[in-house]
């Protein structure tokens, strides 16, 4: 007769587990929570088709509670302890630095579902997300272009950590490449939960009253949004004086507040809920049926989490085996639908295929496609707009297999990963 720690030791075995590192508490949970849920979902459509080589998936989910140490820890805890094959996770990029020495010590696959400030390219690592190319420069662009209102002065708004400097470093040296003065460019940083934010709208209003057109590029991040907006309305910040452009803020942070003030102001993102197609509309039916709410929000993150996800499966049945290095390397090339009608590939610097678009708030909190790219953009892991990244490529193949090779020097090693 077989013990019961036995039996359940065999059902263990027959399940292959998943990580799911998202924080559920703490300032990021109002944007995190959702892409659980999403994983989730993903897991449950994946075993309702059978799992994968022929075992079903499981999930394991923990809370790093934004805080950023406790990601690290959780990962571990999630690779070593409960010996999951791949994990979907992190949100901001202090987070994924943070994870990334487990990752490679561990030798396991983080799929990262948000848009983040480029500038790194790992083995152990897949960005689903936007680098800057494939939404910063393109909004700035549009914003710069007569369409969005030919912009010529700037405020580069953003939370104080990793990914809004590096993003706004590569704007403000973009933005000087493109003729801006210096004088027509103010950054300014507040930190993660920010609440009080009439100073600073007050010297937004200021800045903007030279007499030039100027637009907000914001990177504020989680739920500082909520207070950042509802500042804008009472003072008066309308989107045809000042547009405010944001990278952080989708459809679920939307769905927490009066949008009416907000209407006209612009997010740029690869993927809107509004946006029409059969892929979207089954996606979104479907994912409303899992979560048991006919009007639950769907945003950009939860498709780049689709993408991952289904890039995974894909790579692990091309492969024959869950193992990290043979899955690592069957990841190169695979294409997957995304949601907007086309495919996203995953290209050897470990980024994927995207389309770009601009979307303008409406008052019921979606986004109205004004602006978009007229194909894919390939992510650009290291930027052109650096002097110490513009000489940079990564690519995971084999016989190069490096995350910084410098064209210069033609060495692998030229900076960071």
């Amino acid at each position: 007769m077989i013990g019961a720690g036995a039996t359940s030791a065999i059902a263990a075995e027959e399940t292959i587990k998943v990580g799911v590192l998202h924080s559920l508490s703490g300032t990021m949970a109002i944007s995190e929570t959702t892409l659980k849920d999403t994983v989730l979902f993903l897991i449950d459509e994946q075993n309702k088709k059978g799992g994968v080589l022929g075992k079903k998936l499981e999930a394991v989910v923990v809370d790093p509670a934004s805080n950023w140490p406790l990601f690290a820890e959780k990962a571990r805890e999630l690779i070593s302890q409960n010996g999951v094959s791949v994990v979907f996770g992190c949100w901001t990029s202090v987070s994924r630095k943070s994870v990334l020495p487990v990752f490679k010590e561990l030798n396991s696959i983080l799929f990262y579902p948000v848009q983040y400030e480029g500038e790194e390219s790992e083995r152990n690592v897949f960005y689903t997300g936007a680098a800057p190319n494939q939404q910063a420069i393109p909004a700035v662009d549009y914003l710069m272009s007569e369409d969005g209102g030919s912009v010529k002065r700037w405020v580069l708004e953003g939370t104080d950590y990793v990914y809004p400097r590096t993003t706004n470093k590569i704007l403000e040296a973009y933005l000087l490449s493109k003729g801006v003065a210096a004088e027509d460019i103010m950054v300014n940083y507040t930190p993660f939960g920010f609440s009080d934010w009439q100073t600073e709208v007050s010297a937004i209003k200021k800045f903007g009253s030279a007499g030039k057109k100027t637009a907000v590029v914001s990177t504020v991040n989680g739920d500082a949004n909520v207070p950042f907006y509802k500042e804008l309305g009472n003072q008066g910040v309308k989107a045809t004086d000042i547009p405010v452009v944001a990278f952080s803020v989708g459809e679920e942070e939307l769905a927490g507040i009066d949008t009416k003030p907000l209407v006209g102001h612009l997010a740029a993102w690869n993927y809107f809920q509004s946006i029409d197609t059969p892929e979207n509309a089954e996606f979104i039916k479907k994912w409303r049926a899992f979560i048991g709410n006919d009007k639950r929000t769907t945003n950009d993150p939860m498709e780049a989490t689709v993408i991952g996800f289904n890039a995974w499966v894909k790579a692990v049945e091309k492969a024959g085996t869950i193992a990290p290095d043979s899955v690592i390397d069957a990841l190169i090339g695979v294409s997957v639908p995304n949601l907007t009608g086309g495919f996203s590939t995953i290209m050897p610097n470990h980024h994927i295929t995207k389309p770009v678009y601009i979307g303008e708030i409406q008052d019921d909190g979606q986004l109205d496609v004004v602006w978009q790219t007229p194909g894919l953009v390939v992510g650009d892991e290291w930027s052109d707009y650096l002097p110490d990244s513009k000489d940079l490529i990564s690519d995971w193949r084999a016989p190069m297999s490096c995350g910084n090779f410098n064209v210069a020097t033609g060495k692998c090693g030229g900076k960071g990963s």
